[in-house]
C-alpha cells in the first residue's frame, strides 16, 4: 500500500514542517513554568506555547513511519493529537522533561493510526502482533540484507522470534500479512476474467445434509429431555425449569421463597436433579447406540 500526496498538499506539509522547525527550544525552567500554568490555572496561552515548541518532535517521530505508505500530513496530525494528550496528562511536579514524557504518547498515537489504516484488515490486535508489525522489517533487513519482498527461512524466523519473544508461527503469519496487499474478493482471475477470487473460497458452513441431521438430532434430544423431566419430582422439575430452561434465570433465593425452603436446599435439589437428567440422557444415548455428545443443558 502506498499513498502519494498531491503537489498542493506536499507544499502545505513542507510549510508546516518549516514552521515547526522554526519554533524556539524551551529552557527547562520555562518549560516547567508553562506546564505548571496550564495544569494549575488552565492558561491556554501557556499550553499553546508548550505544544508549539514540541511540534518539531512530532515531525521527527512521524518521519520514522513514512515508509508505511500513509500520508505524511496525517501522520503529523495524529502525532499532534498524541502531543496534546501528553500535555493534558503531564505532571510537572515530578521533574521530568516534557519531551521525554510526550515521546511515548506521540509514538503510540501514530502507531495506532498506522495499524488502523495500513490495511482494511485489522492488523496488530495483540501486543505481540504490534511488536512484530513495527519491528519485522527492521530485523529482516538486518538478516542477510534481505529485501522487503523476500520470505524468511526457518532459521531467520527463529532468530526474529527469539529477539521479539514471540512464536515462530506468529512471525510467519505477520510476514505473510505484510508481504500480501489487500485484494478484493471480486478480483477477476485468469486472462478471461470469467471467475472471481471469491468463487474459489471454501464454504465452511454446514452442508444441507448436516443441517437436516442437526434438526433431526435436536428433535430427538428434546424428546429425550422431556421424557427425563417426567422422572423428576414436581419440586425438582420446578427448579430445573426455572434455573436451567427459563429465558430469565430465577435466583436460588427467590425459588427458596416460592417453595418454602432455604436457598441452600434449592441448590442441593438442583444438583441432584441435574444428576438424574444426565444419567437418564446417557442411558438413552447408550441404548440408541450413538456416540455420546455434549448435552445442551448446563452441567
Amino acid at each position: 500500500m502506498s499513498y502519494i500526496d498531491d503537489p498542493t498538499t506536499q507544499q502545505a506539509n513542507m510549510r508546516y514542517i518549516r514552521h515547526a522547525m522554526d519554533e524556539p527550544l524551551l529552557e527547562r525552567e520555562h518549560e516547567l513554568n508553562l506546564a505548571t500554568l496550564w495544569k494549575e490555572k488552565r492558561d491556554e496561552k501557556a499550553l499553546h506555547e508548550l505544544v508549539r515548541s514540541y511540534t518539531r518532535l512530532v515531525v521527527a517521530i512521524a518521519a520514522k513511519f513514512k515508509n508505511y505508505g500513509l500520508p505524511m500530513g496525517d501522520l503529523i496530525q495524529e502525532g499532534n493529537i498524541g502531543l496534546m494528550e501528553a500535555a493534558a496528562r503531564f505532571e510537572p511536579e515530578l521533574g521530568n522533561r516534557f519531551s521525554t514524557y510526550s515521546t511515548w504518547w506521540i509514538r503510540a498515537q501514530i502507531q495506532d493510526y498506522v495499524l488502523r489504516n495500513w490495511s482494511i484488515v485489522r492488523t496488530g490486535t495483540t501486543a505481540n502482533q504490534k511488536s512484530l508489525f513495527f519491528n519485522l522489517r527492521r530485523l529482516r533487513a538486518q538478516i542477510d540484507g534481505q529485501s522487503a519482498r523476500d520470505y524468511l527461512d526457518e532459521d531467520s524466523k527463529e532468530q526474529i522470534a527469539k529477539e521479539l519473544k514471540v512464536s515462530v508461527r506468529e512471525v510467519g503469519e505477520m510476514e505473510v500479512r505484510m508481504n500480501g496487499g489487500d485484494q478484493s474478493l471480486n478480483s477477476p482471475l485468469g486472462l478471461e476474467g470469467a471467475s472471481e477470487f471469491q468463487d474459489f473460497l471454501p464454504d465452511r458452513g454446514p452442508t444441507p445434509e448436516e443441517v437436516v441431521i442437526g434438526m433431526r438430532d435436536n428433535v430427538t434430544r428434546t424428546k429425550w429431555l422431556n421424557e427425563a423431566l417426567t422422572e423428576l419430582s414436581p419440586r425438582e422439575r420446578t427448579i430445573i425449569q426455572n434455573r436451567q430452561m427459563a429465558e430469565t434465570v430465577v435466583t436460588l433465593e427467590d425459588l427458596g421463597r416460592q417453595l418454602g425452603i432455604s436457598k441452600e436446599r434449592v441448590r442441593q435439589l438442583e444438583q441432584r436433579a441435574m444428576g438424574k437428567l444426565k444419567s437418564a440422557m446417557s442411558l438413552k444415548i447408550e441404548n440408541a447406540g450413538i456416540e455420546p455428545k455434549a448435552l445442551f443443558y448446563a452441567s
